[in-house]
């Protein structure tokens, strides 16, 4: 399907994880969040909120990254169980599905979104939800080409003050 090997994340992988995750961030919500809010994000401490959740988290989020030849970072998807009104669910969530922006259009995303699903119905989950921008067309048209849709429920999310809309998607994982 791919030319990536999708390895749990390491504690040695956050420095990577939170580049790509900044820069995804950066690319993909440029126009959908307040810019000043996008240039402040700060790759060394995001990395280590990554290194601080997987070394002192109780294992229940899956951190996957993509590699691509020679091991550099080509991509980055945590999920885990879906948590609804902060309470965990029988269900999973993908909490994130982040590239660097060169990386769009390559199969990466595909192949991550592909493993998390996989292993989100290996583990006896029956759906899958994520939550995306609500004006995030592409992210959108992604997840959709993957079989998740838009099942009614939209929330907003507050960035510096703002309120950014996200609609949530679902999937089915079993039946």
């Amino acid at each position: 399907m791919s030319g990536y090997v999708l390895p749990p994340m390491t504690p040695a992988d956050c420095d990577g994880v939170a580049g790509i995750r900044i820069r995804g961030w950066r690319h993909a919500y440029r126009g959908l969040m307040p810019q000043p809010y996008l240039d402040g994000l700060d790759i060394g401490a995001d990395a280590e909120r990554h290194r601080t959740r997987l070394l002192h988290g109780d294992g229940s989020v899956v951190n996957l990254v993509a590699e691509a030849d020679g091991g550099a970072l080509a991509g980055w998807a945590a999920f885990g169980p879906y948590r609804d009104g902060g309470t965990r669910t029988a269900d999973a969530e993908l909490y994130a599905l982040y590239l660097p922006p060169e990386r769009i259009g390559q199969g990466v995303g595909r192949a991550l979104l592909t493993e998390a699903v996989r292993r989100g119905a290996a583990a006896g989950h029956d759906r899958m939800y994520l939550w995306v921008l609500k004006h995030n067309t592409r992210a959108r048209r992604f997840y959709e080409r993957a079989g998740f849709g838009a099942d009614g429920a939209e929330e907003p999310f507050e960035v510096d003050g703002v309120e950014v809309p996200e609609v949530r998607y679902a999937r089915r994982l079993t039946g």
